[in-house]
């Protein structure tokens, strides 16, 4: 057995609807896994590519920002014949304003949809991996700004850095349960959430400039990663925060 192959394995991949989440769905398709795609708006193209490379795609509709939606994901993935393999935390929004003016508004949408929502989404797919006495994946998309601080997104950096730490702290808790808990952390990516930034001249021309590999990453340069750590490859790496940055980091 190949050491990527997913073969048998389902992947529930939240944000699966477009950017990050649905280049890593349809990677982990392309090496043999089903997708469960988790999100609040369509997932029709997502659904279509995953089709094209022979692997089933289950839909369900949710808005993660309602935290107690979340284990409730675990159930209904479940009652449609998914298998608690792999789960991908990748849903996530960002605000922007300086600190001087952030809003408690924009303070709990952004924790409660990029934190609160993936530690309890990680614990009902644990318990559901651990019930049926099976080995698991976790994969947690965090962030540069799990490393660094940023300017003018609080609550976003906040979240992120919390998701790191959080990352480790299961990885400790389960590792000797069957479970590898993991993140990746893409550096800057041309995605919806980035594009106040790329649409900022200055701004994304100094970023672009510390960029040892000299272009923003596309949502695919995030699937070698998420292979790796989704498959038996990384079966003894746990609490790791890979950056898949350009360099950005190393600068």
């Amino acid at each position: 057995m190949s050491l990527f192959d997913l073969s048998g394995r389902f992947a529930i991949i939240t944000g699966a609807n477009t950017g990050i989440g649905q280049a890593i769905a349809i990677g982990l398709a392309e090496a043999g896994a089903d997708i469960v795609g988790v999100g609040r708006s369509s997932m029709t193209d997502t659904r279509r590519q995953v089709a094209s490379v022979g692997r089933r795609f289950l839909a369900i509709t949710t808005d993660l920002s309602q935290t107690r939606k979340s284990a409730q994901v675990v159930e209904e993935a479940l009652a449609l014949g998914a298998t608690p393999d792999i789960l991908v935390n990748n849903a996530g929004i960002v605000r922007r304003a300086d600190a001087l003016d952030f809003s408690e508004e924009d303070w709990d949408a952004v924790l409660d949809t990029n934190l609160k929502s993936a530690f309890f989404l990680s614990q009902a797919f644990a318990k559901a991996a651990i019930a049926k006495g099976s080995s698991a994946k976790i994969i947690n998309i965090a962030s540069l700004l799990s490393f660094q601080g940023g300017i003018r997104v609080p609550s976003y950096t906040a979240s992120k850095s919390g998701l790191a730490g959080l990352t480790k702290l299961l990885a400790n808790e389960w590792a000797d349960r069957g479970i590898n808990v993991n993140a990746i952390a893409p550096g800057y990516v041309e995605t919806n959430n980035t594009e106040a930034l790329r649409a900022d001249a200055e701004r994304s021309a100094d970023i672009l400039k510390r960029i040892p590999a000299g272009r923003w990453a596309r949502p695919g340069d995030m699937v070698g990663a998420a292979v790796f750590l989704a498959a038996s490859a990384s079966d003894y790496v746990h609490g790791t925060i890979l950056p898949v940055d350009g360099g950005w980091l190393a600068r």
